[in-house]
């Protein structure tokens, strides 16, 4: 019974030992799974984050391809525009070579008009006296004298005129190669001195005219008809002049000059430039680095931007022929004008000094006008084939009417030669060209 009871007592110790055990076990199976659950995680944290990382690398990869095709289009395009803007620049060098040439050939020894020298002009103006003094400009003072028994007017180069050597220069570069009825004819010139010899005109500017200064009689209306359309013919010869286009610049009624006769021509170009015929045949403009001319008959395209062109003389022609009409001063008149047509009141803004205004034709003149200045390039009207016809139409009819004939100072314009649509677009003759 005693060994029954000690072998009892062994085994409920073996199996306490076991309940413990198994608890051990357990305990340490629990954590096994545990810990394999916590590895199981953080192997998918893992992959999770190899994953976003490889995306993540993937999309850096594709960026970094594309900024590298941005990179190369780049770099292609500046190839491109390189090549272009050598490509201008080499054009330009030409067109200024050619440019220079053309020049150098105008102002050489061909140069056709005559060297005065200043002894002979001192002797006519009898050393520049006041009393025959004519004019007074930005260029200097204008005298009328004779010069070989020929009635002319010298113009001075003042010594403090800005620019003016500049200018001298050009005026004789561009007078002295050109011949047309309708522009001012130079005589010859005393380049040391600065002197210009023109033929002289009887009566003085349109400015003058216009506003009747040293009481000069009204113009009738024929005449002003046929000198408008005698300040078109004269710029579009400008316009159509070879191997460049001139451009005026400074066109008003003080340049425009009437011989005794009432034939107009066109004076002052001192600031014409030449524009080069692929800027004139392609886009008509020019860039200038300063604009010229006078206040009120400037281009505002030009004024605001440099943009020269031919269309700049259009503004400056559309306010020359509105000035023709009203004898009113520039500021303002093409908007009153304008203003006048619209409210039926046009033949109030008419010069009324002329009694006996032909309403229609004059309002036909002034709706020329008006398109002449407005104040886009492309809005203006293109002068050999849009405005010139019409001018011709209205001096025509002008003709017509014989009462401008009997006009103090004025000659029959049956004895005038005209100047066809054919003798405009002549070109600028080179310097080994006879006169």
């Amino acid at each position: 019974m005693r060994r029954l009871k000690l072998e009892l007592k062994q085994t409920m110790e073996m199996y306490s030992n076991a309940c413990k055990e198994a608890l051990t076990a357990q305990q340490k199976a629990v954590e096994l799974q545990r810990w394999k659950l916590e590895e199981e995680r953080r192997l998918e944290e893992a992959r999770l984050a190899e994953e976003a990382a490889l995306a993540i690398a993937e999309k850096e990869k594709a960026r970094s391809k594309a900024a590298i095709e941005t990179a190369e289009a780049q770099k292609r395009i500046a190839e491109l525009e390189s090549q272009k803007r050598i490509s201008a620049e080499m054009k330009a060098l030409m067109e200024t070579e050619e440019k220079r040439k053309a020049v150098n050939a105008l102002s050489g020894t061909g140069l056709r008009y005559r060297r005065y020298a200043i002894e002979e002009i001192e002797a006519a103006t009898n050393f520049f006296t006041e009393s025959q003094k004519i004019g007074e400009g930005g260029y200097g003072p204008v005298y009328n004298c004779l010069l070989d028994h020929t009635p002319v007017a010298v113009k001075v180069l003042r010594p403090d005129a800005a620019q003016g050597r500049s200018q001298f220069q050009r005026e004789v570069e561009v007078l002295s190669c050109i011949r047309h009825p309708n522009m001012v004819l130079l005589i010859g010139a005393c380049p040391e001195y600065g002197c210009l010899v023109y033929e002289y005109m009887a009566n003085g500017s349109l400015d003058d005219c216009l506003f009747c200064r040293g009481n000069r009689p009204p113009i009738p209306w024929q005449l002003r008809f046929k000198i408008a359309a005698e300040i078109g013919t004269g710029l579009l010869f400008l316009h159509q002049t070879k191997p460049e286009p001139l451009v005026h610049r400074d066109l008003k009624p003080a340049n425009i000059l009437l011989d005794r006769n009432y034939v107009a021509k066109i004076s002052d170009v001192g600031l014409a430039r030449l524009v080069p015929p692929s800027v004139a045949d392609n886009v008509t403009q020019y860039r200038m680095t300063s604009a010229a001319g006078t206040f009120c008959y400037i281009d505002p395209e030009y004024q605001q931007t440099g943009m020269l062109g031919v269309k700049s003389d259009i503004y400056s022609l559309g306010i020359i022929f509105l000035q023709i009409l009203t004898a009113k001063p520039p500021m303002g008149l093409t908007h009153n004008v304008q203003r006048a047509i619209e409210k039926g009141t046009f033949i109030d803004m008419l010069d009324p000094k002329v009694p006996d205004w032909p309403t229609e034709d004059a309002l036909v003149f002034a709706k020329i006008a008006v398109r002449c200045a407005e104040l886009r390039r492309r809005d203006r009207p293109d002068l050999g084939k849009e405005v010139l016809p019409e001018l011709n139409r209205l001096r025509e009819h002008a003709e017509s009417h014989d009462h401008y004939s009997m006009f103090s100072g004025y000659a029959s314009p049956s004895n005038q030669s005209q100047v066809s649509l054919d003798e405009a677009s002549s070109s600028l003759p080179h310097s080994g060209e006879s006169s």
